[in-house]
């Protein structure tokens, strides 16, 4: 039951030049690749694995339903459609109701992911002022004196990146940043053979950092000095992390735009001047706003995976939303007990604060250790396709110095593996309190 035109969720209505900030190889379903495990050889994710596109995201979706759900024979797929509860839908075009009965209910929206087209911003906005969302910037036809972008996250960052990449002065871009973010360097998260290097370089050191560290400001700066962790301004301490991605070459783009305005959240724009939390700054009828403000990663209450007949999809890894509901999705015909289940299917709330950087990798070393003691799941995950952690997943075969040293550090990890959860409990009680 969907209440979009096709597959895809809210891919539909995402703006149309939104890449993945992740390689395509860890994005769709486990039992078919996306894209070709490419390298691109151009722009900011050069050197590194290809990122979808909009248009590919959901043509692939599409795809899976038209090619493999629905020729099985086991699939009926109700597109623009309403659940209602209580196993009863409407149709959104006609005056058609349904109802069904299952021995099993999928929620897939209750992590209530959200883009900018799909609400008005969260801030007043006087009649003369001009202020889209993102969707609307591959249809301007006119100049704009100024641009403001309004939000600091992955949306934020596209925002700037299209402007910058079609030939918009840095100069008149100006990017309102209520919180400065711990990003994820990307050249850190690649499959296959850069999966090797990146393990070799990182993992095993960041394994180490997490045991030995003292504060958690010792903590991320020792990730950010290795490599993994990095942030737009080094002379500001990041407040937000929320898994948004970003290359060397990006970052060296963004950081031409100097007019950064740290000044809190936006309460009001006017034809003069936009009012913030902590101030205020000008603005003019001919500049153009873009709100990026969205919460595409809600932070929601975690409930559990597993309860009686219904299963409510959420992250089981930090930010792998489509690893995570292939995850859940075998849990659940691989083992009978709902206890089991949950077990091993502990929610990782997506995360907010710095904080929250410590918390989710508590949870995820959690979830690592209880998957690692069961043979038969490690045996799943090292030939899952979206679990591009546990194993390579590019086509490309590994050298065999590449897989002996893949295994060696992954041994080495293990073995850090207590002492890392230890301290980050420590850690995480010292922020908390």
């Amino acid at each position: 039951v969907d209440r979009y035109h096709q597959p895809g969720g809210h891919w539909q209505v995402a703006y149309p030049h939104v890449r993945l900030h992740q390689p395509s190889a860890f994005y769709g379903v486990n039992s078919k690749h996306l894209g070709s495990d490419t390298i691109d050889h151009t722009g900011g994710n050069k050197g590194l694995f290809e990122l979808a596109t909009h248009s590919e995201v959901c043509a692939y979706f599409d795809q899976v339903m038209q090619q493999q759900f629905l020729p099985s024979g086991r699939v009926q797929y109700f597109p623009m459609c309403e659940y209602d509860g209580n196993g009863q839908f409407h149709s959104l075009l006609s005056a058609s109701r349904y109802t069904v009965k299952a021995k099993k209910m999928v929620d897939a929206t209750y992590m209530n992911v959200t883009v900018p087209s799909m609400q008005p911003p969260r801030y007043e906005l006087e009649d003369e002022v001009h202020c889209l969302p993102p969707n609307a910037l591959s249809q301007l036809t006119g100049q704009y004196d100024q641009y403001v972008v309004v939000g600091s996250g992955k949306t934020g960052m596209d925002a700037c990146l299209f402007l910058l990449n079609r030939g918009v002065k840095a100069d008149t871009i100006r990017w309102i940043m209520p919180r400065d973010a711990w990003l994820l360097n990307r050249a850190f998260i690649q499959p296959g053979e850069l999966f090797a290097d990146s393990i070799s370089n990182a993992f095993f050191q960041q394994s180490k950092i997490m045991a030995d560290a003292s504060s958690l400001e010792e903590l991320l700066q020792g990730i950010a000095d290795l490599g993994p962790l990095i942030r737009f301004d080094d002379s500001v301490w990041p407040t937000m992390y929320r898994c948004a991605t970003v290359t060397s070459t990006e970052l060296k783009q963004l950081k031409q735009i100097t007019g950064i305005i740290r000044q809190g959240r936006v309460n009001k724009i006017t034809a003069t001047h936009i009012e913030l939390e902590q101030g205020q700054v000008p603005t003019t009828p001919t500049t153009l706003h873009i709100d990026c403000t969205a919460d595409g990663l809600q932070r929601r209450p975690e409930v559990s995976v597993f309860s009686g007949k219904q299963i409510t999809l959420q992250s089981v890894r930090t930010c792998q939303q489509v690893f995570s509901a292939a995850f859940i999705g075998h849990v659940e015909v691989a083992y009978d007990e709902e206890e089991q289940k949950n077990f091993l299917c502990t929610p990782v709330p997506h995360p907010n604060t710095e904080v929250d950087f410590l918390t989710t990798s508590l949870l995820n070393a959690l979830n690592g250790a209880h998957w690692a003691a069961d043979k038969v799941l490690t045996t799943w995950l090292q030939n899952a396709r979206l679990d591009g952690f546990t194993t390579a997943t590019s086509d490309k075969a590994l050298s065999t110095q590449q897989l002996a040293q893949q295994k060696e550090m992954l041994e080495q990890m293990q073995a850090n593996g207590i002492a890392a959860i230890e301290n980050m409990q420590r850690l995480l009680a010292q922020a908390e309190s």
